[in-house]
């Protein structure tokens, strides 16, 4: 298991975005949160086996009305999640 942020660009805010990677991370299993950034990308914040990450990743491209520019995997600090969480507002 490894902790990762994943952070995405492009047409990712008011069109759903966070509302589809709930459902993918639901439906993998993975656990974390999604969040909007202020300067217009979403962070994902994962704890998951990298298979899952790969897929997961992959899958975000799919997300209807979303236009995905750009994915950015970063190692983050091992955290704990009891399960995946949509956070609102923007950090």
């Amino acid at each position: 298991m490894r902790t990762v942020e994943v952070l995405i660009s492009g047409r990712v805010q008011g069109v759903g975005f966070r509302a589809c990677a709930k459902r993918i991370a639901d439906s993998l299993s993975v656990v974390g949160e999604v969040m909007n950034l202020a300067d217009g990308r979403v962070r994902l914040v994962v704890t998951t086996e990298e298979m899952v990450l790969e897929k997961l990743v992959s899958m975000l491209y799919g997300c209807p009305r979303a236009i995905v520019r750009e994915v950015r995997v970063v190692e983050s600090e091992p955290l704990a999640f009891a399960d995946f969480s949509v956070r609102k507002g923007r950090l």
